[in-house]
This record gives C-alpha cells, structure tokens and sequence, in this order.
C-alpha cells in the first residue's frame, strides 16, 4: 500500500488541531471507498468531551455515507509513534478491520486494526439462551 497520501494528508491536517490544554496535536487520515478522510484531535476544557482525531476522521467518512474503512494513518511529532487510544480502536472495528500506519517525523509501524484491538466483537451480542 502506498502510505505516502494517507501520511501527507495526515499531517497537513494535524495542523489544525485544537490542543490549547495538552498541546499535543495529532492527525488522523484514513481511507475509506477510494477517498481519502482527515481528522485532528479537537480539546474541551472538559477532557472527557475532547475529540480524537481518529474519531473525527471516522465521523466525517461515515457522513459521506461510507461504512467500510480500509486504511488509517495516525501522526504526531512524539519520540515513537503514537497509537490508537482504546476508544478509537473499538470505533475503527465497528467498520472493518483496516490496515493501521502509525508515524512520527522518523518512522512507521504499520498494524491490522484486529492486532491492536484483539476480539473487538466477541462475546458483546452472544448472549445465552
């Protein structure tokens, strides 16, 4: 897969992240139907409202009317490439099972959502009978 697009655009739109409380600025890319879906980190005063920047790009792809998530790309400027918080994950798996590239200004980590986010489904519908 070339990440190059997904990690461009990435980053471009980590740019406009609101952080003014933790000052980490992340971006999020991903792509969904052949087109490509950003999204930043969004603060609130009141972190538990603040938004990831995974989820926003989530959002804006499933308002376009797609529902299957084929790639994400996740960036900031950290010492090692940040990862999906566990919120994030469990809304990726609701739409597939995409390939994951986490990067930095100096490397990439590259991931299936199911890696990261084992048995995403199990057990949460199986009720007894």
């Amino acid at each position: 897969m070339d990440w190059e697009p997904l990690i461009e655009a990435a980053w471009q739109v980590r740019e406009r992240a609101h952080a003014p409380y933790s000052k980490f600025h992340v971006g999020a890319a991903l792509l969904a139907g052949g087109q490509v879906f950003t999204g930043c980190n969004v603060e609130n005063l009141s972190y538990g409202l603040t938004l990831c920047a995974e989820r926003v790009a989530v959002g804006t792809a499933i308002a376009a009317g797609l529902k299957t998530i084929e790639a994400v790309v996740v960036v900031a400027d950290t010492a090692v490439p940040v990862s999906p918080c566990g919120a994030c994950r469990q809304v990726l798996a609701e739409f597939g099972d995409p390939w994951i590239c986490l990067a930095n200004r100096k490397e990439r980590l590259v991931f299936r959502l199911s890696e990261l986010l084992p048995r995403a489904s199990a057990g949460i519908l199986d009720l007894p009978e």
